[in-house]
C-alpha cells in the first residue's frame, strides 16, 4: 500500500460516459475502492441510450452527500468536448488535482494514492501532469499483457510525435488543470494527448509511473484501444497510413501555434519552426528535423517512420 504524502490534497475525478452500461458499476466500483479516498466525482453522460445514467446516478445516491456533481449534460458532444466540459466544472472549484477516468477500465486500489503523492512533489505553480502503465486485459479483466516501459523521456516536442500518457491513468495538478481548461484543442483531438501536449510544451512537468495503476479493458467499443506491443503497434500505424497522423500532426502544430501565450519560450520556437516547415517544402522539413532536437518517437523503428511521414506527409 502506498503511503500518503499528499498533504491533504482534495482529488476530483473526472467521468464522461456513452452507452458504458455493460462496465460501468465495476468502474465505479474500482472508485469506492481506492485507498485513496478525499476525492468528488464529477460525471457527465453525453447522450447515452442505454441504462448508463442510471447506473451512474444509483453509484452517486450510495456515496452520500457532496461526494458527486453531476454537469450540465444537454445533447452529444463527443468525448473530447464532454471531458473538457466536466474538467472545467471541476476547475472552477478548489481541488489539487484532477484524474480523468474511463468508463469501462477498473481502478487498482493505490492508483489514486500514487498519482496524488507524484503530483505532490511538485511546485503548486509548475504545470504538472501525472501518467502511468497499464495492464491490459479483455473483456473479462483476463490479462492480456502489460503497456510498455518508455524508453526516451516524455516531453516537448516529442509530444508532438506521439501520446504516452494514456487518458485513463492520467492525473493533473491545478495548475495544469487551468491550463488545459483555458486551452482550445483542435477538432478531432483526444482530451489526454492534448492534456500531454499542452503541459510539455508549456514547459510543465511529465511524470511517468512504471507501476501500472489501471486494468486497461480491450473490447470491441474501445474508443481507442492500445496494441499491447510494439511490433503490433507499429502495424497497426502502418495500416493507418501517414495520412491519417499527419492530419492529426498539423491540427495539433496550428492549434499551438494559435495559442502561443500557452507555451514556454522554447517551446514557442520550436512550434514556429514546425509549422512554417509544414507550409514549405521536403528540403524546410529536413532542415527541421536536423535542427530541432527531441523530434522523436519512443523507439528508432517509430521514430524512423515518423520521419518519413512528416518529410512526404
Amino acid at each position: 500500500m502506498v503511503t500518503d504524502r499528499s498533504g491533504g490534497a482534495r482529488v476530483a475525478i473526472l467521468l464522461s460516459t456513452y452507452n458504458g452500461e455493460r462496465f460501468l458499476a465495476e468502474q465505479l466500483a474500482s472508485l469506492a475502492a481506492q485507498t485513496y479516498q478525499d476525492w468528488v466525482l464529477f460525471w457527465r453522460d453525453d447522450g447515452s441510450t442505454d441504462g448508463t445514467s442510471e447506473v451512474l446516478r444509483e453509484f452517486s445516491a450510495s456515496l452520500g452527500p457532496g461526494r458527486s456533481v453531476r454537469v450540465e449534460e444537454g445533447s452529444r458532444i463527443g468525448h473530447t468536448p464532454s471531458f473538457l466540459r466536466v474538467l472545467n466544472a471541476a476547475t472552477a472549484e478548489s481541488f489539487d488535482a484532477f484524474a480523468f477516468a474511463d468508463q469501462d477500465d477498473v481502478w487498482l486500489p493505490d492508483k489514486l494514492a500514487r498519482g496524488t503523492n507524484a503530483l505532490g512533489t511538485i511546485p503548486v505553480d509548475t504545470p504538472a501532469l501525472y501518467c502511468a502503465r497499464q495492464v491490459f486485459v479483455d473483456d473479462a479483466l483476463v490479462r492480456i499483457g502489460l503497456s510498455c516501459r518508455l524508453k526516451r523521456a516524455p516531453g516537448f516536442p516529442a509530444a508532438l510525435t506521439q501520446n504516452v500518457a494514456t487518458g485513463c491513468t492520467l492525473m493533473l495538478n491545478r495548475s495544469a488543470a487551468r491550463l488545459v481548461s483555458g486551452s482550445q484543442p483542435p477538432p478531432g483531438s483526444y482530451h489526454d494527448w492534448w492534456s500531454y501536449l499542452l503541459v510539455a510544451a508549456a514547459g510543465g512537468r511529465v511524470l511517468a509511473d512504471e507501476k501500472p495503476t489501471v486494468l486497461y479493458r480491450q473490447h470491441a467499443g474501445n474508443l481507442v484501444g492500445a496494441p499491447p506491443s510494439v511490433p503490433r503497434r507499429a502495424l497497426a500505424a502502418l495500416r493507418r497510413g501517414p495520412g491519417v497522423f499527419m492530419n492529426v500532426f498539423r491540427q495539433q502544430v496550428v492549434a499551438l501555434a494559435e495559442q502561443p501565450h500557452l507555451l514556454s519560450d522554447g517551446s514557442r520556437e520550436q512550434v514556429q519552426a514546425v509549422a512554417a516547415s509544414l507550409r514549405g517544402g521536403m528540403l524546410d522539413r529536413m532542415r527541421v528535423l536536423r535542427r530541432t532536437r527531441g523530434l522523436y518517437r519512443q523507439t528508432w523503428a517509430e521514430t524512423l517512420l515518423f520521419r518519413a511521414w512528416f518529410l512526404i506527409g
